[in-house]
């Protein structure tokens, strides 16, 4: 990656601990991964959803969403999948120095490219949930018909078809998004995030 030259680092005139003070919460990411339709997307959301009802400052980054405009030039290539990831890395930083919490829905099919990401945040700030969903039942659901497409030949570098998916070795979080359905896999998360005390719960 080239870097840029003749740029300084301005430092903000609210620190992310006074924005912090002010949501009433902590900041940090929420980083779902797993192969495409292990449920990502609608568990992200159903979170989002439970989270915004109790008066968090909430965003989604969607995988499909942010390759329509920020990653719109990136496509597939492995080094494309780096690069994706990276500037996915940098928006969801900026995310929780705003004070927010933000979730991201990204297959991040590379140990070492999550890793990165959680090195940009502090140790508190970064939560990996794994949608551990078993292959033939992601390629079951197929909502977006992608896995039909990859056996056929039409698509090339599918996750977990041709191209692979490295499991997280120690995540926050496993779902079993297989067995559970989106509200509660949004629940298991919830429970850790209040256990951690990342957010409130409603005795506190």
């Amino acid at each position: 990656m080239t870097r840029s030259s003749n740029v300084t680092w301005h430092e903000q005139s609210i620190t992310k601990q006074e924005r912090r003070e002010r949501n009433g919460h902590h900041s940090f990411v929420v980083w779902l991964t797993g192969l495409s339709g292990s449920g990502k997307s609608t568990i992200a959301n159903e979170l989002a959803y439970q989270l915004y009802k109790d008066g968090v400052q909430v965003y989604v980054l969607d995988g499909d969403n942010v390759r329509h405009g920020l990653n719109g030039d990136l496509g597939f290539s492995d080094d494309d999948r780096r690069e994706n990831i990276r500037r996915i890395g940098e928006v969801a930083k900026l995310f929780t120095d705003a004070g927010s919490v933000v979730i991201t829905a990204f297959i991040s099919p590379f140990k070492e490219d999550r890793s990165q990401v959680r090195e940009l945040l502090d140790a508190d700030e970064f939560i990996e949930v794994f949608a551990d969903c078993p292959l033939d039942q992601c390629e079951a659901r197929d909502p977006k018909g992608l896995y039909k497409k990859a056996r056929n030949g039409e698509i090339k570098g599918f996750t977990g078809i041709d191209s692979p998916y490295e499991t997280p070795d120690h995540p926050e979080v496993v779902l079993n998004s297989g067995e559970y359905n989106p509200a509660e896999c949004a629940g298991q998360i919830l429970h850790y995030l209040k256990e951690r005390k990342l957010i409130k719960g409603k005795d506190s």
